[in-house]
């Protein structure tokens, strides 16, 4: 992966998890790495645990942000999902798979990011 895309992907992460704190969010743990993939971002919405995609895109000319996650995609947060719910040491009432769709509009001069839009898919697959 390019310099260039790591940053952009790092800045929406950043980008999604201001967002979420705002509407009341909490952040549990970011980027969760494990041997078989990672997870961009699991935060609570009251007590419901919140497993969330992060796309970012410059423009929406090669489809939508949400369009990139494929059935494959799903199927490996899923998978991740199950892994992080089995090591818990605490109950979970509920969870739920939620997407961020984040479009910054960024020049191909440089870093120039304008304000970004934001789209959030709750309960997205």
């Amino acid at each position: 992966m390019s310099d260039r895309r790591r940053l952009l992907g790092q800045r929406g992460e950043q980008l999604a998890e201001g967002y979420l704190v705002n509407k009341g969010f909490r952040i549990v743990e970011r980027n969760v790495r494990t041997k078989r993939g990672e997870m961009d971002l699991i935060a609570l919405d009251g007590k419901c645990l919140v497993f969330i995609e992060v796309r970012t895109r410059r423009s929406q000319s090669f489809g939508t942000a949400g369009e990139s996650i494929t059935w494959k995609k799903k199927q490996k947060l899923r998978e991740l999902a199950l892994e992080y719910l089995q090591k818990s040491a605490q109950p979970i009432p509920s969870f739920r798979f939620d997407v961020i769709a984040i479009y910054t509009g960024a020049s191909t001069q440089g870093e120039d990011f304008m304000k970004p839009v934001i789209e959030h898919y709750e309960s997205a697959f």
